[in-house]
């Protein structure tokens, strides 16, 4: 499965990005594997971040610090911005976005997740909010297109 399209980014530059369903560490040569983005559930429900200072909601995610692994990453990025334990998470694809003068790789994968405790802040201060969704109302909160449409098919054909 391969899905072209392009983005707006907060530039306002108009990027091309190709997604697709395979190993998110094949054919990096060339490219920089920068973020992860976890579509995590939590007893049914989508969890969905809000960034205040980004001014908008989307499954929890963020850069890969050195030495560390996609899915350390994954476990990382979720703790910090929801306060949750990932108990299983599946890379499910990645998405290489072609800047003007490199290609950044961001996976994709689905987790499920179970709380630690109340979410009390986000040590980056990025995350100022999260709220479990029903998965059938997550483009109420961020709209990803064709790419988000497709990772929620097949999220919730995973879990």
């Amino acid at each position: 499965m391969e899905i072209k399209s392009s983005l707006i980014n907060r530039s306002g530059q108009k990027l091309n990005f190709i997604y697709r369903e395979d190993d998110p560490l094949k054919d990096l040569e060339g490219k920089i594997l920068q973020a992860v983005h976890a579509f995590c559930f939590c007893n049914g429900k989508l969890v969905v971040v809000y960034a205040a200072e980004k001014g908008y909601w989307a499954p929890p995610g963020g850069g890969i610090e050195t030495g560390e692994t996609c899915e350390e990453a994954v476990i990382r990025e979720v703790k910090e911005e929801t306060n949750m334990k990932v108990l299983s998470q599946k890379f499910i694809g990645y998405q290489d976005t072609y800047e003007p003068n490199r290609i950044v790789r961001h996976t994709r994968s689905v987790c499920i997740v179970k709380p630690y405790g109340p979410f009390a802040s986000d040590p980056d201060g990025d995350v100022t909010e999260i709220k479990l969704i029903d998965p059938a109302d997550y483009k109420k909160y961020f709209d990803w297109g064709e790419v988000g449409e497709r990772i929620m098919e097949r999220a919730l054909s995973i879990l």
